[in-house]
């Protein structure tokens, strides 16, 4: 019989979920950047990267444009 060892839970404090939505698409637009060069050679996934990408650059554009 094995021993299981219980991993502790993680409490998240309310100042980890406090994030706006215009900061979590530009750490998202940073993040795609990086995965999208580190897929240079997966043509499917550096697309798919690419047009996430592009799609969150628009919309944090917009939001800062119309507030």
């Amino acid at each position: 019989m094995s021993n299981v060892i219980p991993f502790p839970v993680r409490v998240i404090s309310e100042d980890e979920l406090d994030i706006d939505l215009l900061t979590a698409v530009d750490v998202a637009i940073r993040d795609l950047r990086d995965l999208a060069f580190r897929l240079r050679g997966d043509e499917t996934g550096h697309e798919q990267a690419q047009e996430c990408l592009d799609m969150l650059t628009r919309a944090l554009e917009s939001a800062r444009m119309h507030g």
